[in-house]
């Protein structure tokens, strides 16, 4: 059951991720590249729906099928679309993404494939900055780009 898929990010800063998983129980491999950001952590994060009709806003919340707070890729207590932080090493550069991750699958209930990957204009406080929007958002600010994530060919 290999599988395979891809997204790519469209708007203020653009790029292509991909999504490898060998089989049910393995982690997925994200990885890829996002070019334009701005120097420093930018939010990274699995949005619930493949809707982009409006930009990137009405991708709707973090993919959260558990119902959790918001939280660390490695915390006990997450939404399953946190994937964190991608850091970009200098202004308008290519930063490389390469993120493994046990709570999405590309199949099955936790599947991401249909759903939206969004960048966001800044670092996430993976749920520990006391910001009001911590526990839900990671105080990310703005989504800068965004893509569904589709079946890739293998």
């Amino acid at each position: 059951m290999p599988s395979k898929a891809v997204c790519v990010l469209q708007g203020d800063v653009s790029g292509t991720v991909f999504f490898d998983q060998k089989d049910e129980k393995s982690p997925v491999v994200v990885s890829g590249e996002v070019k334009g950001l701005t120097k420093g952590k930018h939010g990274f994060h699995v949005h619930e729906f493949g809707d982009n009709t409006n930009g990137c806003t009405s991708a709707g919340a973090h993919f959260n099928p558990h119902k959790q707070e918001h939280g660390a890729p490695d915390a006990d207590i997450r939404h399953a679309g946190d994937l964190g932080n991608i850091e970009a090493a200098s202004d308008g550069g290519v930063t490389k993404v390469c993120i493994q991750d046990s709570q999405i699958s590309l199949v099955g209930p936790n599947s991401i494939v249909g759903r939206t990957l969004v960048v966001h204009a800044d670092p996430d406080d993976l749920g520990l900055g006391g910001h009001e929007l911590s526990k839900t958002t990671g105080n990310a600010g703005a989504r800068i780009a965004c893509g569904v994530i589709g079946l890739a060919k293998i």
